[in-house]
C-alpha cells in the first residue's frame, strides 16, 4: 500500500511539475530509505553515507531553486502536437533502435559481464515511459474537469505504451540486479535514467529553451551534486569506516606532540642506515676472526 501511494504521488507530480525537476528529486527516496533503515532496522550508516545524504539534500535544493519552466501543455491536443515534433520523433526512433540492439545483439554477448547493457535499456525505455506518464497526467486532469477524455485515442495509446515500457524497464532492471551488486546498479541506473529523462523532456517539452545561463548552470550543478551523493551513499555502503583509517594526527589518543624526527620509536632515516645488511656484517666479522 505504501509503495502504491508513493507511486501515485510520483505520477501526480509529473502532471504539475517539469519532468526535469521531478525525476532527479526521486533521489530523495533513496535518502529517506537509508535514514529510516538506520533508525528502524539498525543498519549502520557510515560517514560516506551521511555525507552522501547531505549532498543529495543540497543538490535537490539547488535543482528546485533553478528548476526549468516547461512549455505550457494543458490538453491532449497540444500533447499530440508535441509528439509530432520531428526532434522528438528522431529521439524516439534512436531510443527504440538502440534498445533493440542492446537487447538482441549486445545482451547475449556482454549482458553477463557489463553492467551498462541492461541498465542502458532500462534508462532509454524509462525516458519514454516518463513521457507517457506526463501525457496521462494531462488526460486525468481533463477527465476530472469533465472533458470526454475516454473517447480520445491518444489517451489509450499512451496507456498501452506506458504498460509496455514499464514492463520492459522492470524486466531488464531485475536482470541487472540478479547479475550485479545493488550498490553498483543503483547509482549507474539513477544517473543514466535521469540523464535520459532530462534529455527527452528537453526535446519534447522545450524545458530548457527559455532558461538563462544561471539557471542552466544551477540545474546541472544540482544534478551532479545529487549524483555524487548517491554514489557515496551506495558505493561505500558496505565499507567500514573506523578511526584507524584516519591519518595519525586525526586519530584520537594517537596525536604525537613531538616532531617525527625526534621520536625514539621512529625508524632511522636512510642516511643513518648501514651500507651492508646485518647478515653481511656477520659474515664479514667471521672472516676477520678466521684470518686472525
Amino acid at each position: 500500500l505504501a509503495v502504491g501511494v508513493g507511486e501515485a504521488a510520483n505520477f501526480a507530480a509529473y502532471a504539475f511539475a517539469p519532468a526535469t525537476l521531478v525525476t532527479p528529486l526521486g533521489a530523495l527516496s533513496v535518502l529517506v530509505s537509508a535514514v529510516l533503515s538506520s533508525i528502524f532496522l539498525n543498519e549502520q550508516l557510515n560517514v560516506h553515507g551521511k555525507i552522501g545524504c547531505m549532498l543529495s539534500i543540497l543538490g535537490s535544493t539547488v535543482m528546485v531553486i533553478h528548476a526549468p519552466q516547461e512549455e505550457e501543455v494543458s490538453s491532449l491536443e497540444s500533447m499530440a502536437e508535441k509528439l509530432k515534433d520531428p526532434g522528438f520523433i528522431v529521439f524516439a526512433v534512436c531510443v527504440l533502435v538502440s534498445s533493440l540492439l542492446l537487447i538482441f545483439v549486445a545482451g547475449p554477448r556482454y549482458g553477463q559481464s557489463n553492467v551498462l547493457v541492461y541498465v542502458l535499456v532500462c534508462s532509454a525505455i524509462g525516458s519514454l515511459s516518463v513521457s507517457c506518464v506526463k501525457g496521462l497526467g494531462i488526460a486525468l486532469k481533463e477527465l476530472f474537469s469533465g472533458k470526454p477524455v475516454l473517447k480520445e485515442p491518444l489517451a489509450w495509446v499512451l496507456l498501452v505504451c506506458l504498460v509496455i515500457c514499464i514492463s520492459i524497464q522492470i524486466n531488464y532492471l531485475n536482470k541487472a540486479l540478479d547479475i550485479f551488486n545493488t550498490s553498483v546498479v543503483t547509482p549507474i541506473y539513477y544517473v543514466l535514467f535521469t540523464t535520459a529523462v532530462m534529455t527527452c523532456s528537453a526535446i519534447l517539452f522545450k524545458e530548457w529553451q527559455h532558461m538563462v545561463l544561471d539557471n542552466i548552470i544551477g540545474s546541472i550543478s544540482g544534478f551532479l551534486t545529487i549524483v555524487s551523493g548517491i554514489f557515496l551513499l551506495h558505493a561505500f555502503r558496505d565499507m567500514p569506516f573506523t578511526p584507524n583509517l584516519l591519518p595519525l594526527f586525526l586519530q584520537p589518543g594517537r596525536a604525537n606532540p613531538h616532531p617525527p624526527w625526534s621520536s625514539a620509536d621512529r625508524h632511522q632515516s636512510c642516511q643513518h642506515q648501514p651500507l651492508l645488511p646485518q647478515e653481511d656484517k656477520g659474515s664479514q666479522s667471521a672472516e676477520e676472526e678466521e684470518e686472525e
